[in-house]
């Protein structure tokens, strides 16, 4: 086995930590979690991460509390949530987001964690294609995110023959009518300059 660096053992400290489950104090459970299946993690790193979690962690009822506390993070599925918690623990040096990048970007605007969510934009707009353009174009409006949904736009626009005769397209169009003309207005545009082209990622 390969000696780790000095330098490897101090980034990954956290993480060995995480791992070890060196007195965790912190249960967190998803929405979609069997009765007992938890993710153990420690009041501090969350707290040092996320503005929301300190916030939360502030509360009485944590403070007057000695024993081992549950949150319930009901929006997210419990490899969503593990997945959070990874990257709470990280150093940077690992890859993050993954197949998680939709629900870690939601997360990360949920709980306050700029730097999670930079990473899962950058991640989302690198994998834009056709079938997804829809559902990222209505991500980009909780809240509002100018880049995602400029490229998302610029996607749909590249794709707007193929797009729009899809069943998808139909119940996009039924449940965001304001964000439908837009993509209207952005394809005649593209139609009548017709000068270049945007592509997809």
């Amino acid at each position: 086995m390969e000696k780790q660096t000095s330098l490897g053992i101090f980034s990954g400290g956290f993480a060995n930590v995480l791992e070890e489950q060196w007195q965790v104090d912190l249960q967190l459970k998803a929405g979609d979690s069997d009765e007992g299946a938890t993710i153990s993690a420690h009041k501090l790193v969350l707290a040092a991460r996320s503005k929301v979690f300190r916030k939360m962690l502030e509360h009485e009822e944590f403070k007057a509390s000695f024993g081992m506390e549950t949150i319930t993070l009901s929006e997210m599925k419990h490899e969503e949530v593990k997945a959070l918690v990874e990257f709470m623990y990280s150093d940077d040096s690992m890859p993050c987001c993954g197949v998680h990048a939709r629900s870690l970007y939601l997360a990360a605007g949920k709980y306050e964690i700029p730097h999670l969510r930079d990473l899962c934009r950058k991640q989302l707009i690198s994998s834009l294609n056709e079938s997804n353009a829809l559902d990222i174009l209505e991500l980009a409006q909780i809240p509002f995110e100018n880049a995602l949904n400029e490229a998302a736009l610029g996607c749909i626009k590249t794709n707007i023959t193929k797009i729009a005769s899809t069943d998808e397209f139909k119940l996009f169009a039924a449940s965001n009518p304001n964000l439908s003309v837009e993509i209207i207005k952005a394809s005649f545009r593209r139609s009548s300059s017709n000068n270049g082209y945007s592509y997809c990622y």
